[in-house]
C-alpha cells in the first residue's frame, strides 16, 4: 500500500511538471539557458507594438531576441554584472520599482483618505470658491493722503466696472497683483484659511457673478468678483489627484523607508539595506511575473549596453586604421550626386587677414590642424577670425555657393563684426576623398560591421536552439 502511494505521488509530481511546461513552454534555449514563452511574449509585445516603424513577425523577432540573449550571456561570462557602476545603476532602477511595493496598498489608501478628511475638516461645511480680484496696493508706510488717493483709485475702478467696463481688462491694466492680473484677476480655488481673513470674509459673502465694493485689507484695496463656488468633490473623484500629490510630496517614499526599517528590524540587523532589497526583489518577482520580467529587462539591457560599449562601439570609434580600411573597401556607398566642399569658411575683422589666413592654412595639408593654427596665430588674445570647418553641400550655404561654387546672383552673408570672408579647402564632385569627410556615417557603419562580426563569433560560442512548435503558439494560447 505504501509503495503504491509513493508511485502515485511520483506520477502526480510528473504530471504537474508536464502541465507546468505545457502552460509555459520553452520557445528557445541560448547557451543552454531556457527562454520561456511568457518571457519571450513580454519582450515581443512590449518592443513590437503597432506604432513601431519596423514591425517584426514572431519568427523575425525570435532571431533578434536570440542575438540579444547571446550578448547578455557574453556580458555575464565577462562578469560585467560585478562592475560597481553597473550595480549602482541597476540598483537605482531596481529600487525605484521595488521600494513603493514594500508599502501595502491599504496604507497608501489610508494616507489619501486622511488627506481628504483633512480637506473636509478645513472647509467646515463651506464651499470651495474661485474669486477674481483687482488689487490696489497700499504700502504699510503710506501717509493718510497716499491712502486716500489709493481709495479713490479703487473707487474709480469699481465705478468704471459698474458703468460697463470689462472687469478682466481692468484687472490686466490696473491690478497690482500682476500674477492674477494676467488671468483677468482670476485666482485658484481656495477654501477657509487659505488667504487674508478680510478677503475671505468678503469673498464668502458673494454669490457667483456678484462683485464686492472696494474694501481694505493689510495689503491694500480689493474688488472681488465671484467666478464660481462648489462643494468639495467626492473622495473617489479626487483620488487620482490626491495620489499624485502625495507622491510628489514624497509621502510614498517616506512610507517606503518606514516599511524598509520595519523589515530590517525583523531580520534583527543580519542584513544590509541592499541585501534586504535583494531579498524583497526576489520575493516580489516570484509573486508578479510582469515585475519579474521588467526588472530582468532592465538588468539585461544595462549589461547589453556595457558589452556593446566596451567590446564594439568604443573600440570601433577609435580604430582609425580599421575605419580607413573599411572606408576604402566600401567607398562606392559614400558617393554622391551633388558636389560637396570639404574645407573651412573663415570670417575676419581685418581685410588683410583673409589672404594671410588662406596662405597659412594652404601650407598645412592636415586639415585637422587648421583650427588650432588659427587660434595660435590670430585668436590668442582676442577673436580676430571666426571659423566654420565642415563638409558643405552645394546649395546649402550662401557663402560656399558664392565663393567656392561660383553660383551667380548669390549674396555673401558676413558675420556681424567680421565683414571679410575667405575659404580654404577643395571641391569633391563624386564622393569623399577620405573617411573623415563623412566620419560620423563611416563610424556608424563600421560599428555595425564590427557588431556583425562579433555576433558571428558569439554564434560559434553559444548554441541557439529554437522550438518552432512552441514559438508558433506565441500570443495564440
Amino acid at each position: 500500500m505504501k509503495k503504491l502511494f509513493l508511485i502515485s505521488c511520483a506520477l502526480l509530481s510528473s504530471l504537474l511538471s508536464v502541465a507546468q511546461k505545457e502552460a509555459d513552454p520553452v520557445v528557445m534555449t541560448v547557451a543552454n539557458e531556457p527562454i520561456t514563452r511568457s518571457e519571450f511574449e513580454y519582450n515581443f509585445n512590449k518592443n513590437n507594438t503597432e506604432d513601431v516603424v519596423d514591425k517584426k513577425t514572431v519568427r523575425e523577432y525570435a532571431d533578434l531576441y536570440a542575438i540579444y540573449k547571446m550578448k547578455v550571456r557574453a556580458a555575464l561570462d565577462a562578469k560585467m554584472d560585478t562592475i560597481s557602476s553597473f550595480q549602482k545603476e541597476f540598483r537605482h532602477y531596481r529600487d525605484m520599482q521595488i521600494r513603493p511595493l514594500l508599502v501595502p496598498e491599504v496604507v497608501i489608501e489610508q494616507q489619501c483618505q486622511d488627506y481628504y478628511n483633512g480637506m473636509l475638516e478645513m472647509l467646515g461645511g463651506k464651499d470651495l470658491i474661485r474669486p477674481a480680484h483687482i488689487l490696489v496696493m497700499v504700502s504699510q508706510k503710506a501717509s493718510p493722503q497716499e491712502q486716500e488717493a489709493k481709495r479713490q483709485l479703487a473707487d474709480s475702478i469699481y465705478n468704471a466696472i459698474v458703468q460697463g467696463e470689462d472687469f478682466e481688462r481692468l484687472a490686466l491694466e490696473k491690478s497690482d497683483d500682476t500674477q492674477s492680473a494676467r488671468e483677468g484677476g482670476a485666482l485658484p480655488w481656495i477654501g477657509p484659511g487659505n488667504t487674508l481673513q478680510e478677503f475671505e470674509d468678503v469673498a464668502y459673502s458673494l454669490q457667483v457673478g456678484e462683485m464686492s465694493k472696494p474694501f481694505l485689507s493689510p495689503v491694500g484695496y480689493h474688488i472681488i468678483k465671484m467666478l464660481d463656488r462648489k462643494q468639495l468633490e467626492s473622495f473617489d473623484t479626487l483620488h487620482p489627484q490626491i495620489h499624485r500629490f502625495m507622491e510628489q510630496r514624497g509621502v510614498h517614499e517616506r512610507l517606503a523607508s518606514n516599511a524598509l526599517d520595519s523589515i530590517s528590524k525583523k531580520y534583527a540587523g543580519k542584513y544590509t539595506t541592499e541585501q534586504i532589497l535583494d531579498i524583497e526583489t526576489e520575493r516580489l518577482c516570484n509573486e508578479n511575473q510582469e515585475l519579474k520580467y521588467l526588472v530582468k529587462e532592465y538588468h539585461d539591457g544595462l549589461l547589453l549596453y556595457e558589452l556593446c560599449s566596451t567590446q564594439i562601439w568604443e573600440p570601433a570609434k577609435t580604430d582609425t586604421l580599421g575605419l580607413e580600411k573599411y572606408f576604402k573597401t566600401n567607398k562606392k556607398q559614400y558617393q554622391w550626386d551633388t558636389p560637396h566642399f570639404s574645407g573651412m569658411m573663415f570670417y575676419c575683422k581685418n581685410q588683410e587677414d583673409v589672404k594671410t589666413v588662406k596662405k597659412l592654412l594652404s601650407k598645412e595639408k592636415d586639415d585637422s590642424k587648421w583650427i588650432s593654427l588659427v587660434r595660435e596665430h590670430y585668436n590668442k588674445d582676442s577673436v580676430m577670425v571666426r571659423m566654420d570647418k565642415r563638409l558643405f553641400v552645394k546649395g546649402t550655404n550662401n557663402n560656399v555657393d558664392a565663393l567656392v561654387f561660383k553660383v551667380k546672383n548669390t549674396e555673401i552673408k558676413a558675420i556681424d563684426g567680421y565683414p571679410y570672408v575667405g575659404f580654404v579647402g577643395k571641391i569633391l564632385k563624386k564622393g569623399p576623398a577620405k573617411w573623415t569627410d563623412v566620419g560620423a556615417k563611416v563610424i556608424q557603419d563600421y560599428q555595425k560591421h564590427r557588431e556583425n562580426e562579433y555576433v558571428e563569433k558569439l554564434r560559434k560560442q553559444y548554441p541557439v536552439v529554437i522550438n518552432e512548435e512552441a514559438l508558433s503558439t506565441v500570443n495564440k494560447h
